[in-house]
């Protein structure tokens, strides 16, 4: 079963909206009982999956810096995280051992901070499948790299709103896409292993995380908060629903706090090969 809305329109929504890309660079690894984090720094590249409010002040038209997004984080504001609390990339952070968030790159964090890392990502920006982004990042000192590939972008309720039907629970002819792609991505990933010796790279399967996160959510396909059928963004100022914790979808893109807390230890547990 799937979508009779044809590939190209697929494509389209893949390379706006879905493209994204996590790097971890660090140099050590602390010993384990150590209360200090598990590596020495940790610097966040993406788009609005891991953006901490870096697109806020951007010329764009998705935002995240209003209510009621940040209905569960720590403050209880809206920091610009595309999520009723903590996106992956905080809880990555949280389980590596940092005590603080990672400063957004549009904080101008300040040297010290720096030095701990600055998370890059910022709603709406994309990627371009190529190595020219590890290459810079190798000659700036990354030397562990976790690269997450695309999560079934059909079983987003955009996808379903936008070309499936109430009978479907994804849009099989957009996740037929994400194949090809992860696969481009990950023979990349092979290459540079292959040629930065000093430097380990690792694929963070997003599929296989996003189908134990899914099926731990009894509702799978429907956003938390009231979106707009426009944007599919969260309607400003509305409630959202009282059941977070039982939402994989906290907007019509994004997962809820609950479901990241499910897919960053699997990543983790990734990155842990090359730490």
């Amino acid at each position: 079963m799937g979508s009779s809305r044809s590939d190209s329109q697929s494509s389209s929504l893949i390379s706006s909206l879905f493209s994204i890309i996590g790097l971890l660079a660090g140099a050590a690894v602390v010993a384990d009982g150590s209360r200090e984090p598990k590596v020495p720094c940790y610097f966040i590249f993406g788009d609005s999956l891991f953006d901490p409010g870096n697109n806020n002040n951007l010329n764009t038209t998705m935002k995240a810096n209003y209510p009621p997004y940040g209905v569960d984080f720590p403050s209880g504001v809206a920091t610009g995280r595309y999520s009723n609390g903590r996106t992956t990339a905080d809880i990555i952070g949280e389980l590596l051992g940092f005590e603080s968030f990672i400063p957004p790159f549009a904080s101008a964090p300040n040297n010290s901070e720096i030095l701990v890392g600055v998370n890059y990502a910022s709603g709406s920006a994309g990627l371009l499948l190529e190595t020219g982004k590890f290459m810079r990042m190798h000659v700036m000192g990354a030397r562990k790299v976790g690269v997450t590939g695309l999560n079934l972008i059909g079983c987003t309720p955009a996808a379903i709103a936008m070309y499936g039907d109430k009978d479907l629970l994804c849009v099989d002819s957009m996740n037929k896409l994400v194949v090809p792609f992860n696969e481009r991505l990950k023979a990349i990933i092979d290459k540079l292993n292959v040629r930065f010796t000093d430097a380990k790279f690792v694929y963070l399967d997003s599929v296989t995380a996003g189908g134990i996160a899914g099926q731990a959510f009894p509702i799978k396909s429907t956003a938390c908060c009231k979106v707009s059928l426009a944007t599919g963004m969260c309607i400003p100022n509305v409630e959202p629903c009282k059941t977070r914790r039982a939402h994989a979808f906290w907007d019509a893109f994004h997962p809820s706090e609950a479901a990241s807390r499910l897919i960053a230890p699997f990543y983790l547990r990734a990155l842990k090969k090359i730490l």
